[in-house]
């Protein structure tokens, strides 16, 4: 008897359900598959737009292309893949009892039938209620149909000055694309107090911050946008603090899940609205699998369940689809493939610099229950004899208790170089790290790539120092506010500078009441200069000497001092150069 195909529904055909689809139809070449979309355009790269507006990637159609240049159109998938395609065709209800998904398009209603179903419907960017959000120059940037949009307004010259409301990861891409490419003045209005909130911490926030004003964006935290000034267009972003003028408005505040379909069907749905699946990426219904922007999954960190709208997380869920698909109905189902969860890797490229992460920042850690304390520092990316070496700024964050890796952030030169540290690190955090894997993780090493201690080798170094107190810190917010103060306690205080007298010189003509500079080399022999009724805040460039000079002073029974993290570097390049401020 003939093996009856088996009939396989994907709704959703960008990321999520293309890629499961593909590796079903390699698996089980004879699969009868149907990918719907509502929208014409699948199977594109929706993290590029940022790229395509800023004129890297020259083509729309890029997006859609194939490693090997092949357009993934209805044609693609049909001939090449297989697969059949309804574009331009919104899927209306999910009836479970008969197996069936119903569906519209501007032709025709219908419906086809399934044996297993897979959900990939994505998410909506959350709109702004107010009046004139529906107007022409004011965009969300969440499909090709606006990307192309935006991009014809910067060809046109239709665009001089462009507000970008949030400050998450496509905001600050699209302000590099519009300011870089097209020297557009461009602001961005966050209601949060720092970019990138809940991603990183406010000194790395600050880095990237300080980094793109420097390039020429503009920045306004803690704002709420309340209205736009309306004259046929939208002309300006009126928030709680000021009037922003805007010939182009890109909304960025977030997205949600589209779950109204799952919900329609009765499938279980999580508090943070999420489609809830297991490890296998099957639904509260075991005939229908769920993936990508619309789902929940495990943070592998805290346990709790976590929401992750990434392309590369999507692709990895859709292979997981299409390999449990070819096995559904299998006698057994044995060899099912999973995916526990994620960590929240990320990478945002910022003009000339990346900010990445991965798992917890400190503050999260510390709202998830986590007895959570973090160290930064700052490194040379390579060997300090090559011309082209360039300063990285790293943080760890770990349970005080168990030693376990919460959380990495790194910010430093674009490159693979910051990515690369995180990502290695982000496979370990997956598999319950402790700071000793870090202290001693193999990395590759040649200088012009590396130095001989890789910076990811001394951050677990640092750490480790820190947890065992023979390291006592202080952080740059804390420094920054005693600096800010340091008149009024003067008499309690005293900031050593232990670089050359070279590097401290400007320092100590400007500041000669409260700036004092012994070389680390010379600490031993010079302790009698170091007041002893003091709390001595201890700078270099990078902190490294700092903590050497620490050391000796304990020796020598002057408990009393706390080191810089990240030195005078991380001050500088987080926007607290004290020289030019003062």
């Amino acid at each position: 008897m003939e093996k009856k195909s088996k009939k396989v529904v994907c709704i959703g055909a960008v990321a999520l359900g293309s890629k499961a689809a593909c590796r079903l139809k390699r698996l089980e070449p004879d699969a009868d598959v149907t990918l719907i979309d509502k929208d014409e355009f699948i199977s594109y790269g929706g993290c590029g737009i940022p790229y395509y507006i800023s004129g890297d990637v020259s083509e729309l159609t890029e997006l859609q292309t194939t490693s090997f240049h092949m357009k993934r159109d209805q044609k693609f998938f049909h001939d090449v893949k297989g697969i059949k395609v309804l574009a331009g065709t919104e899927a209306t209800r999910i009836d479970r009892d008969s197996k069936r998904v119903f569906y519209k398009n501007k032709d025709e209603e219908g419906s086809i039938d399934y044996d297993l179903l897979v959900i990939g419907t994505g998410s909506t960017p959350r709109k702004l209620d107010i009046p004139g959000a529906e107007l022409s120059n004011v965009h969300y940037v969440s499909n090709l149909h606006d990307a192309s949009a935006v991009k014809d307004m910067m060809i046109k010259g239709e665009a001089g000055e462009a507000v970008i409301v949030g400050c998450g990861f496509i905001g600050l891409e699209l302000a590099e694309a519009l300011t870089d490419m097209w020297g557009v003045e461009t602001s961005m209005v966050e209601t949060c107090p720092q970019i990138m909130p809940g991603f990183v911490g406010k000194t790395f926030a600050d880095l990237a911050m300080n980094h793109m004003a420097e390039n020429g964006v503009t920045f306004y935290l803690g704002e709420k946008v309340e209205s736009f000034e309306v004259d046929r267009h939208v002309t300006g972003v009126v928030t709680n603090k000021r009037t922003v003028p805007a010939d182009l408005v890109i909304v960025a505040v977030g997205i949600t899940p589209n779950t109204s379909l799952a919900k329609q069907a009765g499938l279980e749905i999580d508090s943070k609205g999420g489609i809830v699946v297991n490890e296998f990426m099957e639904t509260s219904d075991p005939n229908i699998f769920a993936g990508g922007d619309c789902i929940q999954v495990k943070n592998l960190v805290s346990g709790k369940p976590a929401y992750y709208p990434l392309g590369s997380l999507a692709n990895r869920q859709g292979r997981v689809i299409g390999t449990n698909l070819a096995l559904a109905g299998n006698a057994g189902e044995k060899g099912k493939d999973s995916l526990e969860g994620a960590v929240g890797s990320f990478v945002v490229k910022l003009f000339e610099r990346s900010l990445a992460g991965a798992g917890l920042t400190l503050d999260t850690a510390i709202k998830e229950g986590f007895d959570a304390v973090s160290v930064k520092m700052a490194q040379l990316d390579r060997a300090h004899f090559l011309p082209d070496k360039e300063m990285m700024f790293l943080e760890l964050v770990v349970e005080k208790t168990t030693r376990k890796v919460l959380g990495i952030q790194g910010f430093g030169v674009m490159g693979d170089a910051v990515v690369g540290r995180i990502n290695a690190v982000a496979g370990l955090i997956a598999k319950n790290a402790v700071v000793s894997d870090i202290s001693n993780l193999e990395l590759a090493y040649s200088p012009p790539f590396s130095t001989a201690m890789d910076i990811v080798n001394a951050l677990g170094n640092t750490a480790e120092n820190f947890l065992d107190e023979n390291y006592v810190p202080i952080e740059l917010e804390e420094l920054t506010e005693l600096w800010n103060s340091r008149e009024e306690i003067r008499e309690k205080v005293c900031f050593l500078d232990c670089r050359e007298l070279d590097n401290a010189k400007s320092f100590l003509e400007k500041f000669p009441n409260d700036w004092i500079n012994i070389p680390q080399g010379e600490i031993r022999k010079r302790i009698e200069e170091v007041p002893k009724d003091k709390m001595i805040y201890i700078l270099c460039n990078t902190g490294v000497r700092a903590y050497e000079a620490q050391i000796s002073l304990r020796s020598r029974g002057l408990e009393n001092s706390r080191v810089l993290e990240g030195g005078i570097a991380l001050w500088k390049n987080a926007g607290r150069d004290i020289i030019a401020q003062d």
